[in-house]
């Protein structure tokens, strides 16, 4: 074995110094474009997607699944949670992608359409992922309902829209044993939402200040003063103008000057 000498450990040395100022200086400079909108690098999404498998991987290689995963009333159970709490980034059948599925990166998977074996579905939802948008929910789920969801998540890619909504109707929805908040998807007062578009309805949901009412159709008749009309501008701005002078002559006719 060749003898290491002084002057080879101080040049070794040396390097190593070297390699870590420069990754300091890399990291502090700010070059990197952290935002979400800018895709990683190929080498840099390649480091994280392995980093983040293997890490899933290791652990989920831990865990020992109930053996009753295929019960329809633990499936049924997460199926509700599962429309409550993950049905805006992972999607349901035939569902679009909505304004999360297609704003995070790295984008969540469509579940939908893909399997997750049980044991990473149950490490993944209770403890989450840093940096990626997926919370850890074991934060204020028991283990129980957690392995409800990833009982669920085994048959998902399985149903069509109409069975994923007669399966979500017949759950408890959003329930898993308290600790449940309000969500984007738990019923609200139908003044809080706007029913989905129909075929030829072109309405969009829309919020007012706190004491502001709905006024876009204009004031109604008993608004206006007597002898004033309303003309609406293509920006959308109202102005009132005097109503025209309709005289009525002695045929019995009004007539419009």
């Amino acid at each position: 074995m060749p003898f290491v000498t002084r002057k080879t450990l101080l040049v070794l040395g040396g390097l190593s110094a070297a390699a870590v100022f420069a990754a300091g200086g890399f990291v502090w400079s700010g070059v990197y474009n952290i935002a979400a909108d800018d895709l990683h690098t190929r080498p840099v999404y390649a480091l994280m997607d392995t980093m983040r498998e293997r890490s899933i991987a290791v652990r989920a290689n831990k865990l020992h699944p109930p053996p009753n995963l295929n019960d329809p009333a633990l499936i049924r159970q997460g199926a509700g949670n599962y429309n409550a709490m993950c049905m805006s980034c992972h999607l349901a059948p035939g569902m679009a992608e909505t304004e999360l599925s297609k704003g995070l990166y790295p984008a969540p998977p469509n579940l939908s359409k893909q399997t997750v074996d049980a044991a990473s579905a149950f490490w993944v939802i209770k403890h989450g992922i840093k940096a990626s948008g997926m919370p850890a929910w074991g934060k204020n789920m028991g283990d129980e309902y957690i392995w409800n969801m990833a009982a669920f998540l085994q048959v998902l890619p399985t149903l069509d829209a109409t069975a994923y909504k007669e399966l979500v109707d017949s759950s408890e929805g959003h329930s898993h044993g308290g600790g449940e908040t309000q969500g984007h998807h738990d019923d609200e007062t139908a003044e809080d939402h706007v029913a989905p578009s129909e075929p030829g309805n072109n309405s969009m949901p829309h919020a007012h200040p706190l004491g502001v009412a709905d006024d876009h159709h204009g004031p109604s008749p008993g608004d206006t003063e007597v002898g004033l009309v309303d003309h609406r501008h293509p920006d959308g701005k109202v102005e009132s103008h005097p109503a025209p002078h309709t005289p009525v002559a002695g045929d019995g006719h009004a007539h419009t000057h």
